[in-house]
């Protein structure tokens, strides 16, 4: 296995860690800061909605600096951010950090994505890819729930404490072990947006962030949602976020396949209805561990193998344009992901934590009214093309 690559992996570690292991701690967040537990998840809407603008703009911007330089810049942000939340004494500035965090964040994903795929030859690059990628859904199976806890037993400020180490790991082997790579061409801002302006690609990104609102209101929150299941222990909820997190990682290696052989229109679809349905019934199911642990394995499988047939819906529609569509996706997860913590801490207050489902589910069949929209908008392009090509012939 090719050392530098699992650097990359490494740092995305460290960045998936971040990004889902706050639905863990919340509680103790909220009482350490006297907030609300709707308060506290604005910690984790800061650090998306940051990450989702930042991503694409920063891509642009420093397309003139060195990528070493801008992997080691981002992931320096990153452990002084966290290590900034750990320390905070105030609400107010703990936020600020998680801003600092999605800024660093910003800067190192995406880049490492592009830099694996020139460290290898052309015919690896896919390996490459699903070498860095795998980091960070193996942070949904490790991190997060070892994250949360060394939050329920410690700490959550070690927790933070926990993540910033893992970063300080991931920028010693950039440091030590990545090389000097030759600048990837220039894409401007516009260019990276432009794709927006096809209908088609602003439906399947909205099918995202709306699939991503339903799946966060409920992850965001999830210490609260299954406070009945786990009784308090942090140990148990540990578990049940490796569940969420194996059943991910194992759906997301399966999808590609089925892809293949069903397409992914029909992925999406059945993927969404499953997400629909077992989210509908958390309210009954959260109230024991067997059955929200059953709960949250058909969750978190399902809820992750929407990812894969988004993006190949979208690179399949301009494929020149792999890198940025698949990058717009990602900002569409984070946003979504902003979004739910938004939503969630409004509805807790009305409807209660263990009712978020009903919330959540009505969110995923509008999603899936979104992923049959795009659906019909392909076939109509694709239709006046053979028209057209007629016509001329």
């Amino acid at each position: 296995m090719d050392r530098r690559l699992l650097t990359l992996a490494l740092g995305m570690f460290a960045l998936g860690t971040d990004s889902f292991v706050f639905g863990g701690i919340l509680p103790q967040i909220a009482k350490s800061f006297h907030v609300s537990i709707g308060a506290a998840g604005q910690m984790i809407t800061v650090y998306a909605l940051t990450f989702a603008l930042l991503a694409p703009t920063i891509a642009a911007l420093a397309a003139g600096i060195s990528r070493k330089r801008l992997l080691l810049t981002g992931m320096g942000l990153f452990i002084v951010a966290n290590i900034g939340t750990a320390l905070a004494p105030t609400f107010a500035l703990a936020l600020a950090t998680r801003a600092l965090a999605g800024v660093g964040a910003a800067m190192f994903s995406p880049t490492a994505s592009g830099t694996g795929t020139m460290l290898v030859a052309p015919e690896r690059r896919g390996f490459a890819l699903s070498i860095i990628v795998a980091g960070l859904t193996t942070a949904t199976a490790l991190g997060t729930p070892l994250g949360a806890v060394i939050g329920g037993l410690a700490d959550w400020r070690w927790t933070l404490a926990f993540v910033a180490a893992l970063g300080a790991a991931g920028f010693v082997g950039v440091w030590a072990l990545l090389p000097e790579v030759p600048l990837p061409p220039a894409i401007s801002l516009r260019k990276r947006l432009a794709p927006l302006t096809d209908s088609r690609v602003g439906l399947i990104l909205v099918t995202t962030v709306l699939a991503q609102i339903g799946t966060f209101i409920i992850y965001n929150y999830f210490s609260v949602v299954f406070d009945r299941a786990t009784g308090g222990n942090p140990t148990v909820l540990g578990m049940l976020l490796v569940l969420w997190g194996l059943a991910g990682t194992f759906s997301n290696l399966m999808t590609g396949r089925i892809i293949d052989k069903i397409g992914s229109r029909k992925v999406v679809i059945v993927m969404l209805i499953a997400v629909m349905t077992v989210i509908l019934t958390m309210p009954l199911s959260g109230r024991h561990l067997w059955s929200a642990a059953l709960a949250i394995t058909v969750w978190g499988g399902c809820a992750w193998g929407v990812l894969v047939p988004q993006q190949f819906r979208l690179v399949s529609l301009n494929p020149p344009m792999a890198a940025v569509l698949v990058g717009l996706n990602t900002s569409a997860t984070y946003i979504g992901v902003s979004i739910a913590g938004v939503i969630g801490a409004g509805a807790i207050p009305v409807i209660g934590s263990h009712n978020l489902g009903y919330l959540a589910s009505s969110i995923v069949v509008v999603a899936l009214v979104f992923s049959e929209l795009a659906t019909l908008r392909i076939a109509a392009v694709e239709n006046a093309k053979v028209v057209t090509n007629g016509a001329t012939v």
